[in-house]
């Protein structure tokens, strides 16, 4: 995980703009405290802060082709790149062990039709001097962040991190996943063209064992690393999958030579969270050693401003859930830890959030799941990756791999449709795909332990504490006036509104506020899947309290009325907090 910034086509070359454009450079050094690079050529900057995690010793960047006429800052992890630098043997002379090197050669040969044959996740500029054209791209799914802006010189500016360009451009948005921006043709097209993009219903039958398979894939791959590693665990599925199959196949791995197989696992939370409990008992199968974390309401509120910071959002859902994982990011740094993997993405691909129970049809599910994988890149992967890139600590999610979106998307809905007759509960899929009696994978009770309520830990007692200290922060005569003193995305709660005043303090241009989604949700849905039951339209708290549980819910898919609302006020979990990213395991 590093840090990049770009401009291109700067008027000024003069030693004053390159000091500007290194402070800017330098706001990214969180995410790459290794090393930094800063190219010119003429009006066009590349900059690094580089996070080295494969060949440390010879990949600082910017990355030169052999004559240095062709350029490239990447902030990237590319798990193919063996695979692509034998193809280029005597053909290109690779002058460092980084896997983003790979970028260049394949610029070479194939022009701007290369990006879809980068097995990984990314965020690129490359400039070639000999045209003095250049070309950016963003990964599939959007895992990595980048953003683009405009000079009031005409410059073009390219940054991992908003805060990097927003007080020197006119205007700036997100660049969007699955893109390339070309400026030989003038803007953006996309390279990733799956057939799920175009939320057309597949029906091709669902295969357990190629959706093992994918996975196990997707995890190998992301053992790819020079330095100690780890992975999330919390004791939820897909922490726990994750953290299986790790362990299943770290001893095959070079990273075992280099560190050993001992698996140290991490948890954070508040005293007494149930998930500790959860992650405690999933180690103890696994067989790591294993320590905890704890943090206090008041250290999570304390920590607030700075997740904003470096969050750059002031999404509710997003900062919640930001925070524990903020807190435990330099816990896990602290011990020489550099890159962990994650479960990210799971709930989004099969229908694992609990709000899925409610889906009408198979059509509504699939729709609402292709809602949500698009948007990832401004909910969960931007809290996971800049939550934890704030310590330079890099995150890696295996169940984003391109091919297992491919083969989770790709099979036919109904699968993923909750069914009490059937006894498929949430992310039933995946469940049975590991369900291997004579290889376990997980006990049983935990491989189809059922999704929990927000805990009692690192739920609705961080939450209410949260609700508590806003609401003395945020008056109601300020509530009252929200919508003139915010007429964007106005804030709906004290809460909201208190996160609102910070972010605009921090980023108070009109582009970094139109960043930010915003609409209605229930329990991370998205605001089309809240006309699913009429009393969810009533909720303005998107923590999930609305939202019945397991057996109280429950659709029988017969026809028969939802109960929606828990008298206690108690409802489905928010993944993004009890789930996979308030924990970690570390091989060191």
């Amino acid at each position: 995980m590093c840090g990049i910034l770009a401009v291109l086509g700067c008027s000024d070359c003069s030693q004053a703009r390159r000091a500007r454009i290194l402070a800017c450079s330098r706001r990214l050094k969180h995410r790459g405290p290794d090393w930094s690079g800063l190219y010119q050529h003429e009006g066009n900057f590349l900059a690094q802060q580089r996070l080295a995690i494969v060949s440390p010793l010879s990949g600082d960047q910017p990355l030169f082709n052999e004559d240095r006429t062709v350029v490239v800052v990447a902030n990237g992890e590319i798990y193919n790149h063996k695979n692509v630098r034998k193809q280029f043997t005597g053909a290109h002379s690779f002058s460092t062990g980084s896997d983003c090197e790979v970028i260049i050669p394949l610029y070479e040969k194939y022009g701007e039709n290369f990006v879809d044959m980068l097995d990984g996740v990314f965020a690129f500029v490359l400039y070639d001097t000999r045209d003095r054209t250049y070309v950016a791209a963003r990964d599939a799914i959007g895992v990595n962040p980048l953003y683009i802006g405009w000079g009031s010189d005409g410059s073009v500016w390219m940054s991992s991190e908003m805060k990097a360009l927003n007080e020197d451009c006119v205007r700036f948005e997100i660049f969007p996943p699955g893109h390339l921006y070309s400026s030989a043709a003038g803007g953006f097209r996309r390279w990733y063209t799956p057939h799920w993009f175009q939320e057309q219903v597949p029906r091709t039958p669902y295969q357990p064992l190629v959706l093992r398979e994918a996975f196990e894939k997707a995890v190998i791959k992301r053992l790819m690393t020079d330095v100690p590693f780890g992975v999330l665990l919390s004791g939820g599925l897909d922490s726990s999958l994750v953290a299986s199959v790790t362990k299943r196949h770290l001893v095959k791995t070079d990273a075992a030579g280099k560190f050993g197989t001992e698996l140290h696992s991490f948890v954070v939370g508040l005293e007494g969270s149930p998930d500790l409990k959860a992650a405690r008992e999933v180690a103890d199968y696994l067989g790591t050693t294993h320590h905890e974390f704890h943090f206090t309401v008041q250290d999570g509120i304390d920590a607030i401003e700075e997740v904003i910071y470096h969050d750059e959002t002031y999404d509710v859902t997003t900062i919640r859930a930001s925070t524990p994982m903020f807190l435990m990011a330099r816990k896990i740094k602290s011990l020489g830890v550099k890159m962990v993997l994650s479960g990210e993405g799971s709930d989004e691909l099969l229908g694992g959030y609990l709000y899925f129970h409610f889906a009408p049809n198979r059509e509504e599910l699939h729709r609402e799941t292709c809602r949500k994988v698009k948007a990832l890149h401004q909910y969960d992967c931007l809290r996971a990756n800049k939550a934890t890139s704030a310590w330079g600590l890099e995150v890696r999610v295996p169940f984003l791999d391109k091919e297992f979106v491919d083969v989770a998307m790709g099979m036919d809905p109904e699968w993923k449709m909750y069914d009490k007759n059937l006894g498929r509960i949430e992310k039933w899929v995946l469940r049975k795909a590991f369900d291997d009696e004579e290889h376990p994978y997980l006990p049983e009770h935990i491989l189809y332990r059922q999704k929990e309520q927000f805990s009692d830990g690192v739920g609705y007692n961080w939450i209410d504490g949260l609700k508590a200290f806003t609401e003395q922060q945020v008056t109601d005569e300020m509530m009252n006036s929200a919508a003139q003193m915010f007429p964007y995305n106005t804030p709906v709660n004290k809460e909201a509104y208190y996160y609102r005043m910070i972010f605009e303090r921090l980023f108070p241009q009109d582009s970094a506020r139109e960043t930010v989604p915003w609409g209605p949700s229930i329990a991370c849905s998205t605001p089309a899947a809240i006309e699913w039951v009429e009393q969810w339209k009533a909720s303005n708290d998107p923590s999930g309290r609305f939202i019945s549980s397991h057996d109280s819910a429950a659709t029988d898919r017969t026809g028969d009325k939802l109960a929606v609302v828990n008298g206690d006020g108690h409802g489905a979990a928010n993944g993004t907090v009890n789930g996979n990213d308030v924990a970690v395991a570390i091989a060191v």
